[in-house]
This record gives structure tokens, C-alpha cells and sequence, in this order.
């Protein structure tokens, strides 16, 4: 179990590692390429939460839907760029403006809250609706949970 969380602590690491020799050679670019920086977005598994998978979109664009105990990132120019989450619920909790920096990380979390709008029957049946919330987090608090997580290609829908 041990090894397991150092292997992927490890693979993590050498991610970055990888991101900081693309992002020093991405410095060297000839004229006409911009130097990049990285958006992590990922959502921590939680059992009894909702599966739901909600689009994640960069500027407008979606990039991927958002799977529990998965992660990924997209590189994107250096600048502002805004990250929002697809909910039920819209209350200016869904979005955030950042601003990148050649060779930066934003780690993004996508936060389930299922009780927002619910109801129906007492004993059964009833309705929940899926709202999620859009939450930055340093790196010393995201590192860990991506690693715990399972990282996958960022796949928008067809």
C-alpha cells in the first residue's frame, strides 16, 4: 500500500519534473510560440457523492469532463484565463479568473454538493440535483490527492 502511494508521489514528481524541462525549453522557443503554463483540474473520489462527471471548460471551451479520483491538466499560453465547472446550480461558485505565469502550476478542485437541491418523498425516491463548485488549491494540499488519484487524458465530448 506504502509503495503504491510512493509510486505515484513519484510519478507526480517526475511529471513536474518533466513540466519544468518543457517550460525552460519552452522559454527557447523560437519567435511566435508562447511559453506555457499548467492547469491541473481534479476531483477527490468520495464514495457518497455522486458519480456525475461535469464539463470542465478554459475560456469557454470544454476540455474534459471531470471524473471522481481522477485528475488532469491541459498547458495553456501565459495570461488570464478563466475555469469554470458545469452545475446546477450557478452562484458565481463555479467559476475563477487566473492569471498564469511562464513555467506556473494552478491546481483546480472540482467540489461536489449534493445538497443544494434535493427533495421528493420521505422514505424513498425524490430528486437530487448536481451542483459543483470550483475550488484553487495550493500545491502542498493538491500534489497529494492527484497522486492518490488515477491521472487521465483530458477528453472533450464529440
Amino acid at each position: 500500500m506504502k509503495i503504491d502511494k510512493l509510486a505515484r508521489t513519484m510519478m507526480l514528481a517526475a511529471a513536474g519534473s518533466l513540466f519544468a524541462v518543457t517550460t525552460a525549453s519552452a522559454q527557447a522557443l523560437p519567435a511566435g510560440q508562447l511559453p506555457v503554463a499548467r492547469i491541473w483540474i481534479y476531483h477527490e473520489l468520495n464514495p457518497n457523492e455522486s458519480m456525475a462527471q461535469p464539463y470542465v471548460r478554459i475560456d469557454g471551451a470544454v476540455i474534459g469532463a471531470s471524473a471522481p479520483g481522477t485528475a488532469f491538466y491541459r498547458d495553456l499560453p501565459a495570461g488570464r484565463h478563466q475555469i469554470s465547472v458545469e452545475s446546477y446550480v450557478d452562484d458565481g461558485n463555479q467559476t475563477k479568473l487566473v492569471d498564469l505565469v511562464p513555467g506556473s502550476q494552478v491546481y483546480a478542485k472540482i467540489v461536489p454538493f449534493g445538497d443544494i437541491v434535493q427533495g421528493g418523498g420521505e422514505f424513498g425516491g425524490g430528486y437530487h440535483r448536481n451542483t459543483y463548485y470550483l475550488w484553487l488549491y495550493p500545491p502542498e494540499l493538491a500534489q497529494p490527492v492527484i497522486a492518490r488519484g488515477q491521472i487521465v487524458a483530458a477528453v472533450a465530448p464529440r
